[in-house]
């Protein structure tokens, strides 16, 4: 962070420090509005509801949902629709028990023991850490979409009129611009920030030299990473607090931009000429699951969420949409960045992981400032 920077933000962090505590709590859990359900606590929960009996044979059922912050909005309008739906088809009433967290803090909830039937989460490397504790034992990628259930794009978030002239990525680079994006440490939604951003500068030392440059992408990264103002725990505590008036520009997913100013707040949407394609998955958590006694009707939400009705829901608040007739029905609303990149432009989540996020990665040293 820049020194002219850090008084202003100790004073804000200070002022947020409260704030952030409540906001935490509540975005913890939430129980489905009107469904009867139970709220659960994320962290070292044991839900275990019905277990033993096969859904089958019960007349209603409770499905427990671990889901990323971001997904809560969208969600809370499938799970009554999902629920309506295997009503009719079933004559079973289901009921939902819900948490709300960082992505990567819910992954590490559920393989630590928060008994979700169904997790819904940020990027596939989360889903991966449930299944290497155990509780995935299905290929959870070889159903529709490759296990997809949205995909966004990282964009930027300004005030009404974008005050300093942002166009792209380089801009966060310049002296005096205040940039929030999440904690890669406990966020999903942050590691493809980072992602965008150190991919942005690859593609940019592509463009000059005809290859790819990972020190050129690390010290664009670290350039824009210089005029951090907030890292937050999560990508909607991060949209709070820019909401709260902290910072200049929010690096978020599009999604997240879309779904405020629908509510009526006065955002600029920057769409970077090279940004990557979000993709966030969804999957039974197959111990849990059958623990519960619940396997059909979690196989049948995670379908679901693939399903027309679904993907509209979605499409409505924001996400990009995985079923291509509903890709095609909102088409207009989703501008396509010349320079759109997936995973794979940076070697796939595996090289990531270890090129960005290990414990001598790109990313720990733009933090150490090496």
């Amino acid at each position: 962070m820049r020194s002219g920077n850090r008084q202003h933000a100790g004073r804000w962090r200070a002022l947020l420090a409260g704030f952030a505590g409540w906001l935490a709590f509540a975005m913890l859990v939430t129980a489905c509005g009107g469904n009867g359900g139970t709220a659960q606590p994320t962290e070292g929960a044991s839900a275990s509801p019905g277990a033993g009996s096969s859904d089958g044979d019960k007349s209603s059922i409770t499905l427990v949902i671990g889901a990323y912050s971001v997904a809560k909005d969208a969600l809370q309008e499938i799970l009554p629709a999902f629920r309506e739906e295997w009503k009719a088809k079933t004559g079973q009433d289901v009921k939902f028990q819900e948490s709300y967290e960082a992505s990567g803090t819910q992954a590490r909830a559920i393989a630590g023991g928060f008994e979700a039937d169904v997790a819904v989460l940020s990027m596939e490397g989360d889903i991966d850490k449930v299944k290497k504790a155990g509780l995935i034992k299905e290929d959870w990628k070889a159903g529709a979409d490759g296990g997809m259930v949205t995909r966004s794009i990282v964009v930027m978030g300004t005030r009404e009129g974008n005050p300093l002239r942002i166009r792209d990525f380089e801009d966060l680079a310049k002296p005096g611009v205040k940039v929030l994006y999440p904690n890669p440490q406990t966020s999903g939604g942050a590691q493809w920030d980072i992602n965008a951003i150190y991919g942005a500068g690859l593609k940019m030392s592509e463009e000059r030299t005809g290859a790819k440059d990972p020190a050129a992408a690390k010290t664009f990264l670290a350039s824009v990473h210089d005029n951090i103002e907030s890292m937050d725990k999560s990508g909607r505590a991060s949209m709070a607090a820019f909401e709260y008036g902290v910072g200049d520009v929010i690096v978020t997913y599009e999604n997240e931009l879309l779904a405020r100013i629908a509510q009526g707040v006065h955002y600029e949407i920057v769409t970077p000429s090279r940004t990557i394609r979000i993709e966030n998955p969804a999957a039974v958590v197959d111990v849990n699951a059958d623990k519960h006694g619940v396997r059909k009707a979690a196989e049948a939400f995670v379908a679901y969420l693939h399903g027309q009705k679904a993907q509209e829901i979605f499409a409505k608040h924001g996400f990009r949409p995985v079923l291509p007739a509903v890709e095609k029905q909102f088409a207009g609303k989703f501008p396509q960045p010349k320079g759109l990149f997936d995973i794979e432009y940076l070697g796939g989540w595996n090289e990531v992981r270890d090129k960005l996020y290990s414990e001598r990665g790109i990313w720990y040293q733009v933090l150490a400032g090496k």
